[in-house]
């Protein structure tokens, strides 16, 4: 076969691929790096919630009645024990009226019993005693009398009657003395009168209280349901009241994370409304029990008193920091693989060639992870995107910036 011109170039135009390929291949395989880094690393975990108030109150009458007058409306701040309701009182006014009037009247026959029914039962007592002496020694005598025959039977019959009538009158008197001081009838019953009597001035009181409605603690007004005129019903709200008492975060994360968190823990939180003023806040309460139906878990956590800018209802994110190292190895997630055993490993760039490395992991986060064991800072790792095996010649195409001190998070929820 004659060679031709073309032949030529076709033969020149492989050759140089064959040099070009030598040429790249002897350089290695083109790789993109991430440096180990050393620093503080922030585990936490991420979610969002609402803010809520222990003390919301549903201001409400127990009894069906109209409303006489309302003194607050919506945003309204109110004082412990301040009237903030009157409904219409008159018949509850005549009542505790006639209450007061009994307990008077209790307490009139009491001081009768022991001012004037007591002494003069002593008096009584005293004549019943003088009248029975006299009316035995008459018996006496007409005895006598009798076994002289100065008298008839009549007579000493008489005086026995007499005689019997004194002993009744004396055991009456003495009786009645004993039902009038310390611990007898009259003075018992008199007292239970009384207090039975005050007990009934209590109940018209409470039943009259009832018609005015006070605030429970310091609060604020958020709804106002009636007016004025209007007729309420047992247990129907009039007002909503908050405040007074704790402020809490109320949220849920994913049952994921349930392993990361701990009572106590600390929390960084920012409210949607004011996105520049972060607060803090503490794990207070993790529910014992997962949500079936969203795979969640409620948690609680309780803000500073001294925050006092929250409303109730605010939409707020929330960082709970679940541990920290001070002076942390660190290396973008992606760069940690794991082998056919779950063993954790990181390829490595040592003097141009690809080594696999053993490592042991700690903290987890988004985009970083906690290197423990088997790196050390400054080296460096081979990222995702290339197929390597042991030895291979690699060449550094790029090195992504290190994640930095930014807060590892586990996880996101809803």
């Amino acid at each position: 076969m004659k060679f031709t011109r073309t032949h030529a170039l076709w033969a020149a135009g492989l050759g140089l691929c064959a040099i070009a390929a030598l040429f790249f291949s002897s350089r290695g395989t083109p790789v993109e790096l991430a440096l180990v880094t050393q620093g503080k690393m922030l585990q936490s975990v991420v979610t969002s919630g609402r803010i809520v108030d222990l003390a919301r109150t549903e201001v409400s009458s127990q009894n069906t009645a109209r409303i006489e007058s309302i003194a607050v409306r919506e945003g309204d701040h109110v004082q412990a024990g301040q009237v903030l309701v009157r409904l219409r009182d008159d018949e509850a006014q005549a009542t505790l009226v006639q209450a007061r009037a009994a307990v008077q009247e209790a307490q009139a026959r009491l001081r009768q019993i022991q001012t004037v029914s007591d002494p003069v039962s002593v008096q009584v007592l005293a004549q019943a005693k003088a009248a029975d002496l006299q009316a035995q020694q008459e018996r006496v005598r007409a005895r006598d009398l009798l076994r002289q025959g100065f008298v008839s039977q009549s007579r000493l019959d008489e005086a026995e009657r007499a005689a019997n009538a004194s002993q009744a009158a004396l055991l009456a008197a003495s009786i009645q003395l004993k039902s009038n001081q310390n611990g007898g009838v009259e003075l018992a019953l008199a007292q239970a009168r009384l207090d039975q009597a005050v007990a009934q001035q209590q109940v018209a009181s409470a039943r009259l209280d009832q018609l005015s409605l006070r605030a429970p603690a310091a609060a604020t007004v958020v709804v106002r349901s009636a007016d004025p005129g209007d007729t309420a019903q047992a247990g129907k709200s009039i007002l909503t009241l908050v405040g007074g008492g704790e402020t809490r975060i109320q949220a849920g994360v994913d049952e994921k994370n349930l392993k990361y968190l701990q009572l106590g823990q600390m929390a960084s939180a920012n409210a949607d409304a004011y996105p520049q003023r972060p607060f803090a806040a503490k794990l207070i309460y993790i529910a014992p029990a997962v949500d079936a139906q969203r795979g969640t878990v409620e948690l609680k956590l309780r803000v500073e008193p001294s925050v006092d800018y929250l409303r109730p209802d605010m939409t707020v994110s929330v960082e709970i920091v679940t541990a920290q190292v001070a002076d942390a190895l660190m290396l973008p997630s992606d760069a940690v693989r794991r082998d056919a055993n779950g063993a954790s490993f990181v390829w490595v760039n040592r003097d141009g060639r690809a080594r696999a490395v053993p490592v042991q992991t700690g903290l987890q986060g988004i985009g970083s992870t906690q290197i423990v064991k088997g790196l050390a800072k400054g080296d460096r790792a081979i990222l995702p995107g290339s197929t390597l095996a042991e030895g291979d010649k690699v060449r550094e195409q790029s090195t992504r910036a290190a994640p930095g001190n930014v807060p590892a998070m586990p996880g996101f929820t809803s």
